[in-house]
């Protein structure tokens, strides 16, 4: 049973990144991107279930968007305009649709981590 999900935690204040806004993209061949999703995320720092369930699950190339800069700013961080991570686009790819994939994001103003999770 395949699936997508993600999350996110602030580590510049050891918390999860609660409210950030998500956006799934599909990538085409030629590399045009299209959107399937937007989310904000929940208190947990996640999305509220999967990005793509079982039904929606798809071999090819995806893209998460992150909109790091304006969670700090929300969060009261001063940031330098403009902002050393500002969007962040992971751009992944889906070989089994009939696999999980978890895409974790680890984020602070000045730098960036992920993975493939479980």
């Amino acid at each position: 049973m395949g699936q997508l999900s993600t999350h996110v935690l602030d580590t510049a204040h050891g918390r999860p990144a609660a409210g950030m806004a998500v956006t799934l993209q599909r990538l085409d061949t030629d590399g045009q991107a299209h959107t399937v999703r937007e989310i904000r995320l929940n208190a947990d720092g996640r999305g509220d279930g999967p990005l793509l369930d079982e039904t929606a699950m798809a071999v090819g190339r995806w893209r998460l968007v992150f909109a790091v800069a304006d969670y700090f700013r929300a969060q009261g961080v001063a940031l330098p305009e403009p902002p050393f991570v500002d969007v962040v686009n992971l751009d992944f790819g889906i070989a089994d649709a009939s696999a999980k994939y978890h895409v974790p994001l680890l984020v602070s103003p000045w730098s960036y981590s992920t993975y493939r999770g479980s």
